[in-house]
């Protein structure tokens, strides 16, 4: 196992809630969201050109779960009651579906492509108390499928290097849950349990895979980002400078850049009590981290193709 590497907090952005980077492989930039930067006052889609160090950042009026890069230009988004086409030119959203997850309640949260272009996005319940939530397939054309439901926070989804598995996590329900893949209908089957948090001082935040077929998983309030083997065991742990991590994505030339989004905020509208031992945030907690020097590489990361 390689131990010299180095972690360093590349941007100081004190996001609210930084989540879901991707890595854009055709332009050498990252991009990644604070979702409720808006509740704040905070700018919302943020992006990073690392060779330059040039930042840019768009303001939503709403919470913003996730993002993905359009193969036709542009992004599209998961926002609180639905999914929404992204301009970076203008700024401007445009809606393509709602969904009916309780709007008193959920709103969405975390999502990605897999191969084919189609974009998942799972609801959260704001309290992180109850499985009101649901996780949700667009399709190209814009056609909505409800794939599995009974969630309370929506985090994780990716895919394994040869498309056959789907992983997902319910945070608040402490578990990663693997499924079976058919890439040709975009399908999930067989939901089975692929890795437990419950006996972990975190709980299961955004994941990607790397060419080798692990998981990697930002675990949220414990500040441990987790590999774990294909069959689910824990192969290392890396302990981050902040506790509340929230995604993890490969980025770099050579995909063999790890970076990790973290999240800055107090005050919690959970029901639950995790975060009462934070009285106060921690230096860089809401920057954006990169971890060099692992060798070990990602994969790129999927397009959506609406």
């Amino acid at each position: 196992m390689v131990q010299n590497f180095a972690i360093e907090c590349v941007l100081d952005c004190q996001n609210h809630l930084g989540e879901g980077p991707v890595w854009d492989t055709q332009t050498g930039n990252l991009y990644w969201v604070d979702s409720t930067g808006a509740r704040v006052g905070r700018d919302a889609i943020w992006s990073l050109d690392p060779r330059t160090g040039d930042v840019r950042s768009w303001s939503l009026e709403a919470d913003v779960g996730a993002m993905a890069l359009r193969r036709t230009g542009g992004a599209v988004l998961a926002l609180s009651d639905g999914f929404y086409t992204f301009d970076f030119e203008t700024g401007q959203t445009d809606l393509i579906v709602n969904v009916d997850d309780d709007p008193e309640r959920a709103r969405l949260n975390d999502g990605k492509c897999d191969r084919m272009g189609r974009f998942f996005a799972g609801g959260m319940d704001d309290r992180e108390e109850l499985g009101v939530c649901s996780l949700w397939r667009l399709d190209p054309d814009h056609s909505l499928h409800k794939v599995d439901e009974g969630i309370i926070c929506s985090n994780g989804p990716c895919w394994s290097p040869d498309d056959r598995t789907f992983y997902f996590a319910d945070t608040f329900q402490n578990e990663i849950w693997a499924y079976d893949y058919d890439i040709a209908t975009g399908t999930p089957s067989n939901k089975r349990v692929f890795a437990s948090t419950a006996d972990d001082s975190g709980f299961a935040d955004g994941s990607t895979v790397d060419e080798e077929g692990y998981l990697w998983n930002a675990q949220v309030i414990s500040g441990d980002l987790i590999r774990y083997a294909p069959d689910g065991s824990v192969e290392r742990k890396i302990c981050m400078p902040v506790r509340n991590i929230t995604s993890v994505m490969f980025g770099g030339p050579d995909l063999m850049d790890i970076y990790v989004t973290s999240m800055a905020r107090v005050s919690h509208p959970a029901t639950h009590d995790n975060f009462e031992k934070q009285t106060k945030p921690q230096f860089a907690a809401g920057a954006l981290f990169r971890i060099q020097g692992l060798g070990i590489r990602g994969v790129p990361e999927p397009q959506f193709a609406g």
